[in-house]
């Protein structure tokens, strides 16, 4: 998957994480779907956040992390448990965290981060200069009248401010990614309907078991 998918419904996911033993859910866009050569069987999937976001700060202290995916086209759910990494701006904070084992030691995730920010559009990335987010907006809503409206590339830029403006959007933006241990998936266009339990092994391999829908 590459571009800005928002305008597809069926890359949008729900994401939960815990926050002090409280469930916290949010609907998140995939971005892409890394299968790394020799390790095809090993998906990470790829989403983007604000590190300035609680659920950062959630999967920090707890990477473990729930998926739900519903693909209205075909009727399938998929619930995916995993490990959660976080891969901010070099340096800043937090630290990646988690590990994905399915991609090499030396792979560039800041190449990645940076080729993703690109892919989005103008009106996506100005969300990444925003004051944080849910901060009160003491002036009510007009106040977003304020905030850019769009950023370019960062390679686009053509002047100091747009440069500016990059390189803050580009400092929140973070990716996130997920690599399941745990696929629940509910077929839900056929009748009977049909569940099935994919359960990943230490050595890679997943169990395969079929379950009461």
């Amino acid at each position: 998957m590459k571009g800005d998918l928002t305008i597809n419904p069926s890359t949008v996911v729900q994401l939960a994480t815990i926050a002090k033993a409280v469930p916290q859910v949010r609907s998140c866009v995939v971005r892409e779907l890394i299968s790394p050569d020799g390790n095809e069987h090993l998906p990470i999937v790829l989403t983007t956040t604000d590190i300035r976001t609680p659920k950062v700060e959630q999967i920090l202290a707890n990477d473990t992390a729930q998926i739900n995916w519903w693909i209205e086209s075909t009727k399938d759910q998929f619930r995916l448990t995993g490990k959660v990494s976080i891969v901010p701006e070099p340096g800043s904070w937090p630290p990646h965290s988690g590990g994905n084992a399915a991609l090499p030691g030396g792979f560039n995730w800041e190449t990645k981060r940076v080729q993703v920010f690109d892919s989005l559009s103008d009106h996506t990335r100005a969300s990444w200069c925003r004051p944080t987010p849910g901060s009160p907006m003491k002036g009510g809503y007009e106040e977003a009248d304020k905030w850019p409206k769009s950023v370019p590339t960062t390679s686009g830029a053509t002047n100091e401010e747009e440069k500016k403006l990059v390189e803050e959007a580009l400092g929140n933006f973070a990716l996130v990614l997920i690599e399941p241990t745990f696929v629940d998936w509910v077929q839900m266009g056929v009748v009977p309907n049909r569940r099935t339990f994919f359960t990943r092994g230490d050595d890679g391999s997943w169990i395969e078991t079929i379950v009461v829908p």
